[in-house]
């Protein structure tokens, strides 16, 4: 079988590239919490901001974007759809109106049960033990660390 090259005649495979790997992987991981969150009537992104709050109610929008490695711009129309959905509330903070408080609402935090066995059937999914799983986190944990450690502007 015959490949083209570039002028060193080595060509970069698409199964030998981590970031591949990371993708396609990405991409098996979101459909399966499609199927699982269809039943809750979120995404994903909306699962990571209901998670972020059943941690710590009423976060400003930038505390909920550090936590999630997004910005602004990308989390408010996202908790706008979410308030229209009755999840969340948004108020500007008194003190700086600049921040928005971001706080669940009853049917939000009421929530937070009907999604308590996705972290189970996500794991089950993966055909993981746990320790695995946890060992595969934190490997993942360190990488993003080094890659945003090299990519700051």
């Amino acid at each position: 079988m015959e490949t083209k090259s570039d002028k060193s005649g080595k060509v970069p495979q698409l199964d030998a590239q981590l970031c591949f790997a990371l993708y396609s992987t990405s991409l098996a991981m979101s459909k399966l919490y499609r199927k699982l969150l269809r039943k809750l009537g979120i995404t994903y992104s909306q699962y990571l901001v209901m998670m972020v709050l059943w941690e710590q109610d009423e976060l400003t929008v930038s505390e909920i974007g550090t936590k999630l490695f997004l910005d602004s711009a990308t989390l408010t129309p996202l908790l706008k759809r979410m308030e229209a959905q009755e999840l969340v509330t948004r108020i500007r903070a008194a003190n700086d109106e600049r921040q928005v408080i971001i706080s669940l609402t009853k049917a939000g935090d009421a929530m937070r049960k009907q999604a308590i066995d996705v972290p189970e059937s996500v794991l089950c999914a993966t055909e993981c033990s746990a320790a695995e799983a946890i060992a595969m986190k934190d490997e993942l944990g360190v990488l993003r660390s080094r890659l945003m450690k090299n990519t700051a502007d």
